[in-house]
């Protein structure tokens, strides 16, 4: 067998995708107009495979069948049932992430990963039990117990500061915290790293650690300034307090990664309400210029 990381972006957006269902924000507009400069993009997952053959899901989203069907390497390819995809890790319980995991649900054997915490969510929900027990495996995973999900890939998870599910919110909401709600995951093939962070609420000197060497970085892009959703007029919330740390400013992504050596620096998991998805863009410009990418569905990364 070769072994080769390979990596392929199914969804690049946040919750709702873009254009959102009932959105008219500046950059929905254009996507609904069909203008060229605004991709229209699925909600945030990665396929990724050490052979080409067998692949292994970063979460699960909403917009898993057409995922699926725009992504030719995912689909059946011999007998009357069959799928290349192996596996499923969800990084979280946000409904972005594992709603997908209902519309694989026709007796097709894969194993899925989870954190305790994660799993738990999954199990204390009785919908989820369409994968049938006989079929789906569920695989806890924890910090610093790196596992082989597939044949030649290697991961690995880690903390990430955070937040519960926004559907688990209450009074007892800690903004930032670190443990198995959020999570980093290090996939390694082939002598090459891939890091993947959909959701970061700050960086910290252990998740600079853990991205500095990769050869290539999927970044939590939610927005471009905490308070743009205020401004758009469509919500009360700003980034950190739904979890996510902005791409620019002092504070922001950008400058927090800065100085460390990466091979491709990307972004993914974008909202709708973020001007970088508009190409052109001074935003999407100042990004670019600051060496990052701005991932869209169908992206692949050979590592």
């Amino acid at each position: 067998m070769t072994v080769r990381l390979r990596a392929i972006v199914l969804g690049s957006a946040a919750g709702g995708g873009v254009p959102q269902w009932n959105c008219r924000c500046r950059v929905c507009r254009m996507a609904w107009k069909g203008d060229g400069s605004v991709r229209p993009r699925t909600q945030s997952s990665v396929a990724v495979s050490a052979d080409g053959e067998r692949w292994l899901l970063l979460n699960a989203s909403p917009d898993i069948r057409q995922q699926i069907w725009s992504a030719p390497a995912l689909h059946p390819q011999t007998g009357s049932r069959h799928s290349p995809i192996a596996a499923v890790l969800v990084t979280n319980g946000d409904v972005d992430h594992v709603t997908g995991l209902l519309g694989l649900r026709e007796r097709q054997a894969f194993d899925l990963y989870g954190t305790d915490e994660t799993l738990r969510t999954i199990a204390d929900n009785q919908i989820f039990a369409v994968m049938a027990a006989d079929c789906v495996t569920r695989r806890r995973v924890a910090f610093g117990e790196p596992f082989r999900p597939l044949p030649g890939l290697d991961i690995e998870i880690f903390p990430v500061p955070g937040k519960v599910p926004l559907w688990r919110e209450d009074q007892s909401l800690r903004i930032g915290e670190e443990g198995e709600n959020t999570v980093g995951v290090t996939i390694s093939a082939g002598g090459a790293r891939l890091v993947y962070i959909p959701g970061c609420a700050h960086v910290t000197d252990a998740v600079r650690a853990r991205i500095d060497g990769a050869d290539a970085l999927f970044f939590d892009g939610t927005l471009y300034t905490d308070d743009e959703m205020i401004r758009e007029g469509l919500g009360a919330k700003t980034g950190r307090r739904m979890g996510h740390i902005s791409m620019s400013g002092p504070d922001g992504s950008a400058a927090a990664l800065a100085g460390l050596t990466v091979g491709r620096r990307c972004f993914i998991h974008i909202n709708n309400t973020n001007p970088v998805l508009i190409e052109g863009s001074p935003e999407r410009r100042a990004m670019e210029e600051a060496g990052w990418e701005i991932t869209h569905d169908g992206l692949e990364v050979v590592l």
